[in-house]
């Protein structure tokens, strides 16, 4: 337990979220988070069920003369997206997150920090426990897997659920009501090459990008920041023109939903063209810099001689593999032309795995409309194909299509103005929320979704602002309070 941030306030928010943070839940391995929340439920005497694919429902009656009301269901996800910094030691299988206060903001040390969802889960957790908060009949829904394929959505069957309105508190800016968002599809490409001996007359050399922002590939994928798969492909691209280079290995990114940190590459230099293919890489390494300055002034780009075994790739397959990656769009493909400065479509190239004659390359691509996001999906697919890849389309799941005549959005707009003053910043997002999917089986239900600010999701660099919590709790129970 981190005594810290318990006595942070609202007290009942973060000391669940201290408590959640102390178990290991990653995506696909929710087993004792599923657990945790199963017995978090049964201990308060309430309704707690656990459907087929481990959706967690718990459900609490309402407070004295709000019977009549109409139940809300409050959703969050249990699983949190594993990032870490490279000289991190941390085992996420194993261990609770390690958090910590920094001003106005609680952080983790070199790690993901968990509060996407987490801090939604806590608050929900904080709601079911509480005995003085006023409510109308409440149903949590605790999902699973949100992060990599949101399967716990895709799992609820119809009829499960209860409630009339839902409120999905997975946002990130508390200065805004989210009414709609992206839909979704992963694109694997999977391929093989011959292997050849490395020449005699040659030296190992690694190439290393580091340093890099991350992020969200939803929420952060117009801000401009480096792709460690794009960089590395645009240095060993210019390299391999040179002739003399054979790549051994490449290993960039990680989760398809974060904005690729960082690249390795192993490769042995010719040395008949070991000088002119070093003098490139190091203006190369000058230009990228430059480029990225202002939205990526940590940036690192390190070349340095190493031992390298085994076999490299045949050149033809090499030069297809680094033509394709160069092919491969990355970023935002088009802008909404209906709302006004949303991302419609983009691509993030998330993954990039080149080793012992096999070649494994991942995607993601979001859109708002579903036909162009369809559109530039099979576009990627054919520069893959073009590539001789095997590629497959999947976890495809739907955007959520706005509603401006909701009525929990009209009672949540006159609530934020009546407490802050100000009217909310009422939009779409260009990450995927489990809203659309659920819309699905439940097409009546009347949903929203708000949160507090949390910056760098889906990187170590993700932190929660504090004062941002307490502004979102304040506001959550005045909700709950005007539903009808």
């Amino acid at each position: 337990m981190n005594d810290e941030i318990r006595q942070l306030d609202p007290k009942p928010v973060w000391k669940n979220f201290n408590a959640l943070n102390a178990v290991p839940r990653p995506s696909k391995k929710e087993e004792r988070v599923i657990a945790f929340m199963e017995d978090f439920g049964n201990s308060l005497g309430l309704e707690t069920v656990t459907d087929a694919v481990g959706n967690v429902i718990i459900r609490k009656p309402a407070s004295p003369g709000m019977e009549a009301k109409k139940t809300v269901t409050l959703q969050g996800h249990l699983d949190m997206v594993h990032q870490k910094n490279t000289d991190t030691v941390f085992d996420f299988d194993t261990q609770g997150i390690q958090m910590y206060v920094d001003g106005d903001w609680v952080r983790a040390k070199g790690t993901t920090l968990g509060a996407d969802n987490g801090m939604g889960v806590a608050a929900i957790m904080a709601l079911l426990e509480s005995t003085s908060i006023p409510h109308p009949p409440l149903e949590a829904l605790f999902t699973i897997d949100e992060e990599t394929g949101m399967t716990g959505a895709k799992g609820l069957k119809a009829g499960v659920l209860q409630g009339a309105i839902m409120l999905n508190l997975d946002t990130e800016e508390d200065d805004e009501i989210d009414i709609g968002c992206a839909g979704g599809i992963d694109i694997t490409a999977k391929g093989d090459y011959p292997e050849i001996p490395l020449p005699e007359a040659g030296t190992g050399y690694a190439l290393r990008v580091k340093g890099l922002q991350g992020g969200h590939s939803g929420m952060d994928i117009h801000r401009g920041f480096g792709n460690a798969n794009k960089i590395m492909n645009r240095l060993l691209y210019k390299a391999d023109a040179l002739g003399g280079v054979h790549l051994v290995q490449i290993d960039g990114g990680g989760l398809r939903n974060a904005i690729p940190r960082e690249s390795n590459a192993h490769m042995v230099l010719e040395s008949k063209t070991e000088l002119a293919v070093i003098k490139e890489l190091s203006l190369q390494i000058a230009e990228i810099k430059a480029e990225l300055a202002v939205t990526e002034p940590n940036l690192d780009i390190i070349l340095k001689k190493t031992e390298v075994n085994g076999n490299c790739m045949d050149p033809v397959a090499q030069k297809k593999l680094l033509q394709a990656i160069y092919g491969v769009h990355n970023g935002v493909f088009a802008m909404s032309a209906a709302i006004e400065d949303l991302v419609e479509t983009s691509n993030n190239l998330a993954r990039v795995l080149v080793q012992k004659g096999s070649i494994t390359i991942g995607c993601l691509t979001r859109s708002s409309v579903e036909s162009a996001k369809m559109d530039l999906a099979n576009g990627l697919k054919a520069v893959f194909e073009l590539a001789g890849y095997q590629v497959q389309l999947s976890g495809d799941y739907p955007g959520w299509n706005p509603n401006p005549t909701s009525e929990i959005l009209k009672i949540v707009t006159t609530q934020y103005e009546q407490l802050f003053g100000e009217a909310p910043s009422v939009v779409a997002c260009h990450a995927g929320l489990e809203c659309g999917i659920l819309g699905k089986n439940y097409p009546d239900l009347d949903m929203i979704s708000f949160g507090p600010t949390i910056k760098g999701a889906h990187s170590p660099d993700e932190r929660v602002q504090i004062s941002s919590v307490q502004k979102f709790w304040k506001f959550l129970q005045a909700i709950l309070v005007q539903t009808p």
